[in-house]
Parts: structure tokens; sequence; C-alpha cells
């Protein structure tokens, strides 16, 4: 079978529009604030669509036909043309002026990993501040879900590009017409960013500072436009509490805010990875705050005069950082890691969670948690029975064998990948707690890790292959291991 490879070309001609149009806005803010880069960004703007015009000018009359390998290569190489592209601006004003920092930077935006190597953001103009948040907000639901509600305006059907996007094992669609699901999901995206955009507002964030972390919050990103995070705002618990509740929404099954919005809250209720992910969070929560309640050895003094003190502290810092790391959005209100040897461990462990299928959280997910548990207690079952047909039930329905195998062989994987970075992040000269650390974070896209990449720390003392290692890393968790590993196997690029 011949790849069409002017079908791949144009698309990538339409991502670059598509990131050339975001800076578009970015150069504006720059303007509007007189930061003094907007000719800078508007010039990365221009020669991120000149190439993309070039790319779709070029392949002009193609086949107009996406099969499973085009899928796979425009997925996984869009994402790097994105990324390369979306370095200009840092490069092009000086904001971060090394290709292996801006590259990372760019690449832990789109895959809203979150990890920096920033030392004072602070310093950075807001055009900058607001391209970085950019990043995070195009990755978050996937700029190939954004072409799919495009591409039918140029008569290319986007069944194939979805089905090696969608984050997750399971594919629930809203609408029998896969345009029409995008657009519904990207409706409740924006309206989700809109509405903690001004909740955030009204609880006394500047307008710049609110669209930034909305943008950041939804996508599950984690990049702020403070050095400290979101602990800058440590002494207004209301807008760490708005945070908090739209990372949980954003770690939740985005089709379930649908049902919500069209009044099917029973579909949500019987959601079992649902009641996980809720549950989950709330044990954790009550695990990590009797933890720093009782054996933290760290004074939190942020209390705020019209709250109770220390147990409203605890159980906010902990509620905060619980759903940050699920949700793999690495937002920061205080450093995990400095509170007790225990919790360390115990966060560590949560970057292994994710969030729920079909979000824009990274990591494992808690659907995949579920059905390798459930499969695993009945093995007991046909240990005893062998000849019993005993299968795994999810949501009141029998789930083949097929998923149940691809959900262990991601685990294996995913584990097998950590267990590699972690090696190469050590032979690189990193001590073993941030060598894991490392590993686990950037395979989860959690951000923050351990050892000296800590929450309060950044990723900038990594060696430049270390940078470029956890880079491709980023990659591989965001686009579910698969998708970027199939193109790099003699396998797939073999005529068949």
């Amino acid at each position: 079978m011949k790849l069409n490879t002017r079908i791949i070309i144009h698309i990538m001609g339409l991502l670059l529009l598509c990131n050339g149009s975001f800076m578009l806005v970015a150069a504006l803010a720059s303007g509007i604030y007189k930061d003094g880069v907007t000719m800078d960004i508007m010039l990365a703007a221009i020669v991120t669509m000149l190439f993309g015009m070039m790319a779709m000018f070029y392949t002009r009359g193609h086949k107009k036909e996406v099969k499973r390998k085009e899928g796979y290569i425009v997925v996984t190489f869009g994402w790097v043309v994105m990324s390369l592209s979306g370095m200009l601006p840092y490069l092009f004003s000086g904001s971060i002026p090394s290709i292996t920092d801006a590259f990372f930077e760019t690449m832990s935006g789109y895959t809203t990993t979150g990890a920096s190597i920033l030392d004072d953001i602070e310093a950075l103009p807001e055009g900058i501040l607001l391209w970085r948040s950019l990043t995070h907000w195009i990755g978050g639901m996937g700029i190939i879900v954004l072409a799919i509600a495009i591409l039918p305006l140029l008569g290319i059907g986007g069944m194939q590009l979805f089905a090696a996007e969608a984050p997750g094992p399971g594919g629930d669609k809203l609408h029998p017409r896969i345009t029409d699901t995008a657009k519904r999901l990207w409706l409740i995206y924006v309206g989700y960013t809109v509405l903690e955009t001004f909740l955030l507002k009204f609880a006394g964030m500047s307008f710049f500072d609110a669209i930034n972390h909305s943008l950041a919050t939804m996508s599950t990103g984690g990049f702020s436009t403070k050095n400290a995070s979101v602990a800058f705002w440590n002494d207004q618990p209301l807008i760490q509490y708005i945070i908090a509740l739209f990372m949980f929404l954003a770690g939740s099954n985005f089709v379930l805010s649908y049902f919500a919005l069209t009044g099917k809250v029973q579909r949500i209720l019987k959601d079992e990875e649902f009641k996980y992910y809720l549950g989950f969070i709330v044990v954790f929560t009550i695990i990590a705050a009797l933890g720093v309640y009782f054996r933290a050895d760290v004074p939190i003094s942020d209390f705020h005069p019209m709250v109770l003190g220390k147990v409203e502290s605890t159980v906010r810092h902990t509620l905060f950082q619980v759903i940050a790391v699920i949700t793999t959005t690495g937002f920061v209100t205080a450093d995990f890691t400095s509170w007790t040897p225990f919790l360390t461990v115990f966060f560590f462990g949560l970057m292994f969670l994710g969030g729920s299928a079909g979000s824009t959280a990274g990591g494992i997910k808690v659907m995949r948690h579920l059905l390798i548990i459930k499969n695993g207690i009945l093995e007991f079952k046909r240990t005893l029975h062998p000849n019993a047909l005993i299968p795994v039930r999810y949501n009141q329905k029998t789930v083949t064998e097929h998923i149940v195998y691809n959900v262990i062989a991601f685990f294996v994987l995913y584990m097998l990948l950590f267990i590699i970075g972690s090696l190469v992040l050590g032979f690189l000269g990193l001590d073993f707690i941030s060598a894991v650390g490392g590993s686990a974070s950037s395979l989860g896209n959690v951000g923050p890790a351990l050892g000296s990449l800590n929450p309060v720390s950044n990723y900038n003392g990594l060696p430049a292959a270390g940078k470029w290692w956890c880079a491709f890393l980023m990659l591989l968790g965001r686009l579910e291991l698969f998708t970027v590993l199939i193109v790099l196997t003699p396998y797939f690029w073999r005529k068949t």
C-alpha cells in the first residue's frame, strides 16, 4: 500500500497555519501590553504560516483519503512540527536563545507537561507568557481534534486521525459524525476556559494572570505566570479552590461534561471510572492531609483570617496537590517533597495514576488501572475454574479480550519505558531520586518531579541530552506510547 505523502504534507501545512494564527493572538497581547517583542512574535507567525501555505499549495489536488498509517504519521510528526514551529517566538524574541531549551519548553507546552527550564518566569514579556500558555491550550484537546473539525471543509474525512489521537482506551462518541464530536468537545473546552477566567478574575487575579492560568488548567498543563506558581496566591484560598475545581473537571472525561450539560446526570453517576476517579481524590487527600497535619515538619503559615487556620490550610494544600498530580496538571501551592518521606513516595506513586480516559490529563489513566485490577482478580477465579468463561466487565458491559490485552500491553510498556527513561537520566549524571522522578514526570506529563527536579525547582540543570530525552518521553506519554512507537518500527514502513 503506497503511503499518501501529499495528504500528510497538506495536513502539516494546515497545522502550521493554525499554529501561526495562535501566534498572532500572542502578538496582539504583546502589542496591547507594549512589552517590546510584538514584531518578533509577528515574524514567527509569518514564517510559520508561510511554510504552512507553501505546504498546502504544493500538495493541492491531493488524494483526499487518510488511512490508518497516514493517521499515525500525522499525529506523531504533527506534534513534532508544531513544537519546532512553536519555539520560534522564544528564539526570535531572545526569551529562550538556546534551541535545546526552546524545544524543551515548547514540547513541554504542547504535551501539557508543564516542566520548565526558565529560572525567572516573571521577567518574560507578556506576549511570550501568553504564547507559552497557548501551547498548553492548543495541545490540551489536541491539535488533531481541531484539524478534524476543519478537514471536512477541505473534503477530507478524519476518523483515522481521531482513532490515533483520542486519549484513553475507550472511544465514547457524542455524535455519529466525528467532526461533530470534535466540535462539541471544543465548545465544552472553550466554555470551561472562559468560565474559569471570569471566576479567577472575580476572585482577585488580574485578567492576564486569569486567562493564562485558565489556559493551563483546562489543558492540565501547569505553566504559570509566576515563579512560585499558584503558591503566589497562598493568601487567597478562593483562587486555589477555583483552580482545583477546574483541574478536576479537566481530568474527568469530557464526554461526561457533555452529559451533565445536557441533563443526563444519571450517566455520570453510573460511570465506573468517574466514581473511582472521585474516590481516589477524596481518599488520597485524606491520607495526605493526615500526614501533613500530624507528621510534616514544615510550618504552614499562610493562614487566612477568615478560615480555620491550620486545618483549612492543610486540606487546601493537600487537596490541590493531589488533584494537580493525579490530573498531571502540575501546578504548585507547596513543595510536597518537603513534607515527609512517606508523602514524597506517596506523590511519586500518584504520578502513575493519571486522570480519566477522554480527558486532557496524562498518565496511565484510571480506566486502565481498573481493567488491570479487575482482570487480575478474575485470574484467581479462572485458576480455580479453568473451563469457565469469566469476562471482565466495565460499566456493566463485557470488555473484549483484545482491549484487555491492549491495556496490559500498554501498562507493561509504560513501566518498561519508565525504567529505561530512569536509566538514561541516571547515565547522564542525575542522582537516583531525580532520575526516577524525572522519568515518571516526563512520561506521565506531570511536570514537577523529585530530587533536583522538585516542585520548587526546574529542569534547567539537566544536561542538553537529558532535555532532549525528557522531551521525547513527554511526546511518548502524551500520544499514548503506541502512536509514536509504531512509527519507529521497521514493520510500519514496509509496503504491504
